[in-house]
């Protein structure tokens, strides 16, 4: 138990004298969020996400639990909850993997090439496969609308939930003005 305590401790050092901006939960080495930028020459180029990190006790035998705080359009990642559908993260993870690799090589590599097979979000992955120029348009939106620094910044614990009411009570709005419209257009 006292290696994998030490593991933790190298591989959350490793992260914190990176060039990655790391914010630890109550100074727990367990977890902590990390600001994660988009790759360039992808649609997710100019993103900026907040990345909620969980190492379970068991680290690095057991992988870490990996989510989006702000939202992403990705058929990989479950744009309600954020979480992370990767096989080297959720399946393939080795001891030899650290926190470097995933923020390095892993979610750059999933933003690259999504995986429309394995979809957590079936929308995305229907848009990729039937209409690839739609669905670049659509994630290059969602990058607008979520994923700046402010958005990232403004996520925290239970933001992600405030993030979605808005977006909800937006959506009725607009429902609330298009009824007013209909309502115009009869009389």
């Amino acid at each position: 138990m006292a290696s994998q305590k030490r593991r933790i401790e190298t591989d959350v050092m490793k992260m914190l004298m990176s060039d990655h901006e790391v914010h630890l939960v109550n100074d727990n080495l367990n977890e902590f969020y990390v600001r994660f930028y988009g790759p360039e020459e992808t649609p997710f180029a100019g993103g900026v996400w907040k990345i909620h990190v969980e190492l379970p006790e068991q680290y690095p035998y057991k992988s870490p639990s990996i989510g989006f705080m702000n939202k992403i359009f990705h058929p990989n990642i479950d744009e309600l909850s954020g979480s992370v559908c990767l096989d080297v993260i959720n399946q393939t993870w080795s001891p030899m993997f650290d926190m470097i690799n995933i923020f390095e090589t892993f979610l750059p590599q999933l933003l690259r090439y999504p995986n429309p097979s394995d979809p957590l979000n079936g929308e995305a992955a229907a848009l990729l496969m039937r209409e690839p120029k739609n669905y670049e348009a659509k994630v290059k939106e969602y990058v607008q609308r979520f994923a700046t620094k402010e958005a990232a910044d403004a996520v925290g614990g239970g933001e992600r939930k405030a993030q979605e009411e808005d977006d909800e009570e937006d959506a009725e709005m607009s429902d609330v003005g298009s009824l007013d419209d209909d309502n115009q257009m009869e009389q």
